[in-house]
């Protein structure tokens, strides 16, 4: 049997099991790796690519990840997984803080003036679909208009330069761009799912999840001892101005369900936008598409 392969997802639940022992404790035969690598998969950009360069957290998944578990948000791993590029892990979600960002100086103050301006985000990722639901109940649908200029920390080093005037940011890197002063004009908190590679061990999959049960409620009694951890996956030109004391915990996992329900109206509501132009043709049930805890 091959090790299980753990990579943390800019988050601090994998960081504190690995620290605390949590995964040993399970008898879980394991490698850590330090990153997944899917930061550096998109080409950044402040102007509009040509298609075939756009590139997001949907195609990491569809190219293969590092990891035998990963996470996304839940449209693109629900999405991924009806195509048959892993399974749904339905034991669990998580819940990420997330915030369509502007710098001090602007003008931009109401949700209402993001109207007809672009949003950076990136594609077929959790900023792409949270800004968009977002601004659903806000805008209409012809004012929300969508500028994909990389993945997450190609996006946040175009919003720290001033190449692009708002972008979507989501945990540590929401947390950093507070603490250089950008604002948040609309909360965009979102959920995140999980996909396995197949072939992998439900039973190594449970006992992982066993370990950042633990890992989540040492998050939940004291976030501040293991903020530092967000400076592990952060680019380096970062590293000498960010104050990690001042971040909160970020993605909190919840140990429920990923429901049928869910699973199914995500997919219609992606439809609705025709995020995926190929629409749900051909793609697998729920039942067909999720591993049962």
């Amino acid at each position: 049997m091959s090790k299980f392969i753990i990579g943390p997802h800019m988050r601090l639940q994998e960081w504190v099991a690995e620290e605390k022992g949590y995964f040993k404790n399970e008898g879980l035969d394991y490698d850590f790796i330090d990153s997944t690598g899917f930061s550096q998969l998109s080409v950044k950009s402040a102007t509009e690519l040509p298609k075939n360069q756009i590139k997001g957290a949907y195609q990491t998944i569809e190219q293969g990840r590092t990891c035998d578990i990963s996470s996304a948000c839940h449209w693109t791993i629900n999405m991924a997984a009806a195509a048959g590029h892993g399974r749904l892990w339905a034991g669990a979600y998580s819940v990420l803080p997330c915030g369509i960002m502007v710098p001090p100086e602007s003008k931009i103050r109401r949700a209402e003036d993001l109207a007809d301006g672009p949003i950076t985000v990136g594609y077929q990722s959790g900023s792409h679909y949270t800004t968009i639901q977002a601004l659903e109940p806000i805008l209409k649908r012809e004012e929300i208009k969508l500028h994909f200029g990389g993945m997450i920390f190609q996006r946040l080093e175009l919003l720290i330069d001033r190449e692009i005037p708002v972008a979507t940011a989501f945990g540590a890197s929401m947390y950093f761009a507070e603490q250089l002063g950008f604002r948040k004009i609309l909360d965009c908190t979102f959920m995140v799912a999980a996909i396995v590679k197949e072939g992998v061990d439900e039973n190594d999959v449970e006992k992982f999840y066993r370990a950042l049960k633990r890992a989540q409620a040492d998050i939940d009694m004291n976030h501040q001892r293991y903020t530092h951890y967000y400076k592990r996956e952060f680019p380096t030109r970062f590293h000498d101005v960010m104050d990690t004391r001042v971040f909160g915990p970020g993605e909190r996992i919840v140990f429920a369900p990923y429901t049928k329900e869910m699973y199914d109206e995500t997919q219609q509501w992606i439809e609705s936008w025709n995020i995926f132009e190929e629409g749900l043709k051909g793609r697998k049930s729920y039942e067909e598409s999720v591993v049962q805890a």
